[in-house]
């Protein structure tokens, strides 16, 4: 009655089901959680639509991100990605969203692997 067991696809030595593409359950739920992470990587990564009521009206980079002052060549790029002028280019003053602490503290790290030496044995 039920579905026919077979070698899981993947050759991992269990037994898979046609219902779950021929894997085993440990497979086809690792399969699920790829195609979940594609689907969610295609949708973020993929540009947004323009929205019906600012068709052609993006902020253009010569302009402050804050205050919409025009900067032209001696505007402040930020690595949130954003452009800024004089007053607005540090980032408490724009309320920027970039970790400049976590990217600190990975470089810190990075820089300094942890040594640690074996136990000495005491007799």
């Amino acid at each position: 009655m039920g579905s026919q067991q077979k070698p899981c696809a993947n050759n991992c030595g269990f037994f898979g089901t046609s219902e779950k593409r021929n894997l085993c359950s440990k497979c086809y739920k690792d399969l699920c959680l790829e195609e979940e992470l594609a689907a969610m990587k295609s949708v973020l990564c993929s540009p947004a639509p323009p929205s019906p009521g600012t068709a052609g009206q993006s902020k253009p980079a010569n302009r402050c991100g804050t205050c919409n002052k025009k900067v032209g060549l001696t505007g402040f790029a930020c690595k949130c990605g954003s452009t800024f002028c004089g007053v607005h280019r540090y980032p408490e003053k724009h309320e920027c969203t970039y970790d400049f602490k976590g990217e600190a503290r990975e470089a810190i790290s990075k820089a300094n692997p942890v040594v640690k030496g074996d136990k000495v044995d005491r007799f």
